[in-house]
């Protein structure tokens, strides 16, 4: 199992409420996950006190600064979305125990159920992998419609008005115009719960079968086409612009899809990109290639 660095190990007082919120029991095991962009979750093993193992998730908003940087996508945001997806037919953690104003761990955290399976890795171009993360799409998009009163709204990471290409990007007619496409008025369009973070990374598999979509943090109530385009992108960069075409195309094969995918979200949502990279550390010129070639084909189709 590959080892993964744990900066923010979780303290007594987390590991404590752990255990409170189980009604007692014993730790039999920590160890870190993988994290997002200010996340540290750990694999919590405990037996209860009648002896049973709970495989559980301590999620903690442990990185310093998230809450500057993203003030809206916090612990208490993530524990109202999660019981709207326990009766559904997407594979989620389930919610233990909120402390979403870190009262009694030491940062705001979550306890919730660990799924079976790991992260897919590189594997992201099979038709078999792309069909079924095409097919959870529409469960998410059809929770609950209550969800439009509970969940915020969706928002751009970035104003449109304040959007300029970045400096280590080469100047490119696609990239420019890109950049005005952005910058006009949304269209009209539905609107319905959305992951909002959709990508493969967000996704766990076991034996090849999709077990889990993690990471709900960002749930908004917006357009559909912002978690396809999410993905698309993430699948133009690590693959090329075959592999976001077959994903759409199996997404719009599906018999429960309620909805059609507007591109206009696919430049959106990969400008939000190229302004929320760091300035020292831009992307890979393969990567940029790739996006540049699948970007063009977008905007060909607006």
């Amino acid at each position: 199992m590959e080892r993964i660095e744990d900066p923010y190990p979780p303290p007594e007082d987390a590991l404590r409420w752990v255990l409170v919120s189980l009604g007692g029991g014993r730790i039999a095991s920590v160890r870190a996950l993988p994290g997002g962009a200010w996340h540290a979750n750990h694999a919590v093993d405990v037996l209860d006190t009648n002896g049973r193992l709970r495989r559980l998730v301590l999620r903690r908003w442990a990185r310093p600064g998230w809450e500057l940087a993203d003030p809206d996508f916090t612990a208490e945001r993530e524990a109202a979305i999660l019981p709207l997806l326990s009766e559904t037919a997407v594979p989620s953690p389930r919610l233990v125990a909120a402390d979403p104003a870190g009262a009694e761990c030491d940062v705001p955290a979550l306890l919730i159920t660990r799924l079976p399976g790991r992260p897919l890795g590189h594997r992201t171009s099979s038709e078999a992998y792309l069909d079924q993360v095409a097919g959870v799409l529409p469960h998410i998009h059809a929770v609950d419609g209550r969800a439009s009163t509970t969940v915020p709204g969706y928002r751009r990471y970035h104003h449109p008005e304040h959007v300029i290409l970045p400096a280590w990007l080469t100047p490119s007619p696609v990239w420019e115009r890109a950049v005005e496409v952005v910058a006009r008025p949304p269209p009209t369009g539905p609107t319905c719960f959305i992951h909002r973070d959709f990508h493969l990374g967000n996704t766990l598999w076991s034996r090849g079968r999709l077990t889990g979509v993690v990471d709900w943090t960002q749930g908004s109530w917006g357009p559909p086409s912002v978690d396809l385009g999410h993905m698309r992108w993430n699948l133009a960069a690590g693959h090329g612009p075959e592999a976001p075409t077959r994903f759409l195309d199996a997404y719009q094969a599906q018999p429960t899809n309620m909805f059609e995918h507007d591109p206009y979200w696919d430049v959106v949502t990969l400008v939000d990109l190229l302004a929320d990279v760091a300035p020292a550390s831009p992307l890979p010129r393969l990567e940029i290639g790739r996006l540049e070639q699948y970007l063009a084909g977008v905007l060909a189709e607006l």
